[in-house]
């Protein structure tokens, strides 16, 4: 203990990682930073956002955290701040990252590592199947009779996304499959942007024991790209309802895979007891099912997390390793497949819960999560149609948007800079000042937030937009897109190959080389949990 806070040694985290008990291990800096290196079981909770997140990734105060940074501080300040929000076993790792390399241990680019690596494991030991971009081409122009499935979001399929190609995220995969493919004889293949989804999803088709040749697309989307193939922008396909066949067909294919990964059902007495237990082990209770269908009607405290991009991005939904992990959906068959993936990455305390719709304990709307710190926090606010008319007026006012730089350039209040919140003080400190500073975030608790941190430390008053950006949308207010004004750099997130404007093809490249050298570097690297079974 030094200075009140708890440092541990190298060492000792890698004890700690191996010792079966919960652990949370978490990285201070923004996602831009922490992408450049960090270590493999950590998931980044920006100190930027830190209250937003923290309660939904580390939902139990005596919960063992340990904090690392790269020598920058930030993992130190979180700690304090998880302390002052109750959490008892907080700890920082000390000498950070720099030391733990130091140790002789491994060090790692990229984000949500542990899934990409995972899908890299699995299609080594399984032996997924695959076809190139130009087979692909070649089946499509000769008519063959196949079928292309999107398995990433869908705003992403929408986004950019293959000739014929519809849109059926990850889990959403064996539950249709019955409806959208009534022929054996037809060819399939599972496509992603790169390769984690795709091979993850042609590989639980598969083990769901349907008969037709089942192939992931290599490297998805960036090799239809750089083969030179056009990429569709708007693509609409979705599937239909599933019928009940199709809803029989899913559900002995989920039982058989359930039977192979020995996946544990529950019912709702369990789950209140588990939940009665919540203050002595960490539980998480995660909807697998589509947004729209969660917001339509979801069990009472269950957060939403679609199964394929729970896979895809396990560490941004759960973070303390060893947690209980509950999954629900409305007939098991997502939530038996979802539970069959987590199983084999390592969350071995998985469960499956069919949460009835005609349940009393039901709840509509999205997920709002519990924002520490924000209890007494008071600041001035606008309204956004004063706020337009001020702007209109002329009076100087300056609007900086504390949302990410990728929501940032996709549309703000026009004129508005982008900053990162834990650069706030700097970032004000370079902008030309006029007259007031309004703060926008997307639904103002972020902007709440910043505006306690500078309080007293700004150059001029600090006003909050009231209810956000998403107020001035409501209120049929004009956006401005673009990256025209930084005041802060935009390392908050990291941006996917297509998204970078110059280098694209080869940021493709890049990306899609280090994907799949993951797998040789899990083969030696004793923190990794995975488990890949014969199915």
């Amino acid at each position: 203990m030094r200075d009140g806070v708890k440092h541990i040694e190298a060492r000792e985290l890698k004890r700690q990682l191996h010792d079966g008990g919960e652990i949370a291990l978490l990285d201070a800096r923004e996602e831009g930073v922490f992408a450049r290196r960090h270590l493999l079981m950590a998931s980044v909770v920006p100190l930027s956002r830190l209250e937003l997140l923290i309660d939904d990734l580390v939902p139990r105060r005596t919960t063992r955290v340990v904090w690392s940074d790269d020598g920058d501080g930030s993992a130190l300040r979180a700690v304090e701040r998880m302390h002052g929000f109750g959490y008892q076993n907080v700890a920082v790792l000390e000498g950070g990252i720099a030391a733990w390399e130091a140790a002789g241990y491994r060090v790692y680019s990229g984000v949500h590592v542990p899934s990409k690596a995972f899908a890299e494991v699995v299609e080594h030991e399984a032996g997924t199947p695959y076809v190139s971009a130009p087979e692909l081409k070649a089946l499509i122009d000769s008519g063959a009779d196949i079928a292309i499935f999107d398995s990433r979001s869908y705003e992403e399929y929408h986004n950019n996304s293959i000739p014929t190609a519809i849109s059926v995220p990850g889990a959403e995969l064996v539950y249709r499959f019955a409806d959208l493919v009534p022929s054996v004889n037809t060819t399939v293949i599972v496509n992603c942007g790169g390769r984690t989804r795709s091979i993850i999803g042609a590989q639980a088709l598969r083990n769901a024991g349907f008969p037709n040749k089942i192939m992931s697309l290599k490297d998805g989307t960036m090799a239809w790209h750089l083969a030179g193939y056009g990429v569709i922008n708007g693509a609409v396909l979705r599937p239909p309802a599933v019928s009940e066949a199709g809803r029989q067909a899913s559900t002995k294919a989920a039982a058989r895979v359930a039977a192979h990964c020995d996946i544990r059902s529950i019912d709702k007495a369990m789950l209140s007891a588990w939940r009665s237990e919540a203050e002595q082990r960490t539980l998480y209770v995660l909807d697998v099912r589509t947004p729209e269908e969660y917001e339509a009607g979801h069990l009472a405290g269950a957060r939403s997390a679609p199964g394929g991009q729970l896979v895809q991005e396990t560490d941004a939904h759960i973070a303390t390793w060893n947690a209980r992990v509950v999954l629900t959906d409305d007939d098991g068959v997502r939530a038996t497949m979802t539970a069959s993936w987590l199983k084999q990455m390592g969350w071995s305390d998985v469960a499956v819960l069919v949460a009835d719709p005609t349940d009393g304990d039901r709840v509509t709307g999205p997920h709002k999560p519990r924002v520490l710190g924000i209890d007494g926090v008071r600041a001035d606010t606008i309204q956004p149609i004063e706020l337009r008319k001020r702007l209109s007026a002329g009076d100087g006012i300056t609007v900086i948007d504390l949302d990410t730089s990728r929501h940032y350039g996709q549309g703000h209040i026009p004129g508005a800079w982008f900053a990162i919140r834990s650069h706030l003080r700097n970032a004000i400190a370079s902008l030309p000042q006029a007259g007031p500073i309004v703060l926008a975030s997307p639904d103002g608790a972020l902007a709440q937030l910043a505006a306690a941190d500078i309080a007293g430390h700004a150059p001029a008053p600090v006003i909050v937009l009231a209810g956000g950006t998403q107020a001035w949308i409501a209120a049929g207010l004009p956006l401005e897109t673009g990256q025209g004004r930084m005041a802060s750099e935009p390392e908050d997130v990291v941006l996917s190959a297509r998204e970078r404007g110059q280098g694209r093809e080869e940021a493709m490249r890049e990306y899609l080389a280090w994907e799949i050298d993951l797998v040789n570097q899990m083969a030696t690297d004793d923190d990794q949990r995975f488990q890949v079974l014969k199915i």
